[in-house]
This record gives C-alpha cells, sequence and structure tokens, in this order.
C-alpha cells in the first residue's frame, strides 16, 4: 500500500506539472525555476518526516531492522548524494541541448519525458542492484571498487569536449530513421513526404536518458553503499530526480562558477567507496556519513564563490 502511494504521489506530481503549470510551452526564466527548486527541496526534505512515521509505526518492510531515526537520516544522506552527482548529469544535458540546438521554449518538455524515462531506469537498476547485494553479499566490494574508480578518473581526466552527435545513440538513430534539422514545435517526430523522421527533440531526449543510465550506474552504487532498503533507495533517488528539471533551469547559467564542486564529489565518491569496503569491520552512525557530505558540498560551493573573480 504505502509503495502504491508513493507511485501515485509521483504520478500526480508529473500530472499537475505537465498539465497544469506547464500546458503551454514557455521559457523556464531563473526566478521560476529558483521557486520549484526550493519546492521541490522542500518536498524532499519533508518527505524524512514521512519516513520517521513510516518506520515508526511498521508501515513499511524494514529488511535491515532501522529505527525510525536511522531510517530518516539514511534518506535524507540518499537524497544528498543523488542531489550532488546530478551535478554533473546537469552539466551534460546543458551541452546536449546547445549541441542540438534546443530553443529555451521546448527544454522543459524534453527534459519532462527525460525524467520520466529516468524513473523507468532507476526503479529497475534499484532492484537489480538490491538483489545483487542480498544475494551476493561481495557485490558490495565490487561496487565500492568501482566508485573508487570512478572517483579516480574523475580527479584525474582532462576536460574534453563532448559532441552528442558523435556519440553511439545519435549514430543508431541515424541508421534507423532520418534526422531532420529542422524543429517542429513540440513534436518529436514529423513526417516529410510520407516518411516519419526524427525531430532533434527526439534525439537529444535519446542522449539524455542514455547519459542518466550512465550517471546511475554512480549514484545507484553510492546511495547502496548507505542502504539496501529498497524503499528509502527508491524515494531518495527518485525524489532527487523530481527536482532535477527545475534544478537543471537554476544552475545551467552558474555551473562554471562552481568548479570546485567537482572535488566535492570525488571526495564524496570516495568517501562511499571507502565505507563499501570496510562495511564488514567499521560501521559509522548515520549523523556521521550525513556529515561528511553536507560538509563536502559546502566546501566546493565556499571555495568557488570564494575563488571566484569579483566583478567591479
Amino acid at each position: 500500500m504505502v509503495w502504491a502511494l508513493f507511485i501515485g504521489m509521483i504520478i500526480l506530481f508529473l500530472a499537475i506539472d505537465l498539465g497544469l503549470f506547464n500546458r503551454e510551452a514557455h521559457i523556464i526564466s531563473v526566478k521560476e525555476a529558483t521557486v520549484w527548486t526550493t519546492i521541490w527541496v522542500t518536498v524532499a526534505l519533508s518527505f524524512s518526516g514521512v519516513i520517521y512515521y513510516l518506520y515508526a509505526n511498521g508501515m513499511v518492510d524494514n529488511p535491515d531492522a532501522l529505527t525510525p531515526t536511522d531510517a530518516m537520516l539514511k534518506y535524507v544522506t540518499g537524497y544528498l548524494i543523488e542531489l550532488s552527482l546530478s551535478i554533473d548529469n546537469i552539466f551534460v544535458i546543458a551541452v546536449i541541448f546547445a549541441s542540438f540546438n534546443i530553443p529555451l521554449l521546448y527544454q522543459h518538455r524534453v527534459l519532462f519525458w527525460g525524467i520520466i524515462g529516468a524513473i523507468v531506469f532507476r526503479a529497475l537498476m534499484i532492484v537489480f542492484g538490491v538483489a545483487l547485494i542480498n544475494r551476493f553479499s561481495w557485490m558490495i566490494y565490487v561496487f565500492g571498487v568501482f566508485l573508487l574508480y570512478t572517483a579516480f578518473k574523475m580527479l584525474t581526466s582532462k576536460d574534453e569536449e563532448f559532441d552528442p552527435r558523435n556519440s553511439y545513440v545519435f549514430k543508431q538513430v541515424r541508421k534507423i530513421m532520418p534526422i531532420t534539422k529542422t524543429i517542429d514545435g513540440e513534436h518529436f517526430f514529423i513526417r516529410k513526404k510520407h516518411i516519419l523522421a526524427a525531430t532533434p527533440l527526439f534525439v537529444a531526449l535519446l542522449v539524455i536518458e542514455v547519459t542518466d543510465v550512465l550517471f546511475a550506474l554512480d549514484s545507484i552504487p553510492a546511495i547502496l553503499a548507505i542502504t539496501s532498503d529498497p524503499f528509502l533507495v527508491f524515494s531518495s533517488n527518485i525524489l532527487a530526480i523530481l527536482g532535477l528539471r527545475s534544478m537543471y533551469f537554476f544552475l545551467s547559467n552558474m555551473l562554471e562558477k562552481f568548479h570546485y564542486l567537482e572535488y566535492s564529489l570525488v571526495a564524496i565518491l570516495t568517501f562511499v567507496g571507502l565505507k563499501m569496503l570496510a562495511s564488514e569491520y567499521i560501521h559509522l552512525p548515520e549523523w556521521a556519513s550525513l556529515g561528511f557530505i553536507v560538509t563536502a558540498l559546502l566546501l566546493g560551493i565556499v571555495a568557488s564563490l570564494y575563488s571566484s573573480p569579483k566583478t567591479q
């Protein structure tokens, strides 16, 4: 029943978003993006109170026998991990939109359907990841090593320009069906001389979906290091994804100001990876993990703002 209610709540949020507030295509202003980002973050953090209530009253499966407080802290920690790791995803989305010349007017609609696909793929990956850890306990070490490798690659990799038009997805779509260079409103497909052709909006959507799956390869194992409780992993992940669209419009023009956040992400991935590897020997309290993640993010933000050149 709790799962059904939660999924129903997500569907209601999406229906209200598309059917009421964004029925007509329009450019999302920074002010509107700020308001919606605040709303989504408030909803997500407030849901921690719901988590406490559910686990205090035994209204949801509790395979790890968590106390209500521990469940709440694990949820908030997982949410912040997903939110922080989404920052790189936002940058890539901005590059994809620029590459395919997607007007600001239609970016929200592409991101909306991108979120739908992300929810489905994340749910499948969460179920698969939880099943692996529960069935093969040694998988936690595999995930830990993978996160450390990801952190190392993020720290040592050189900035390379990403061109979505050279991506595998774009090349495969072009083999299957023609791709038009023109954008016809919010349509993903148009007919040209009785031939169905994909518009740049559809190709951008596919590239964003595949990119999100690749980013989920980092974020899902990171959350599984905090808890393997399916409801906590799913709810924290999905609520973070729901706020990704508004956060994109809020941050896309300011990402260069927060260049030290990349080191925060490296620190978080390293911490989580080491926690997974040492899980059998060291058991950190929930507040310690949450405190480290919050501190890493705050230090990255402060360092970025402090080092940014001051305008005259």
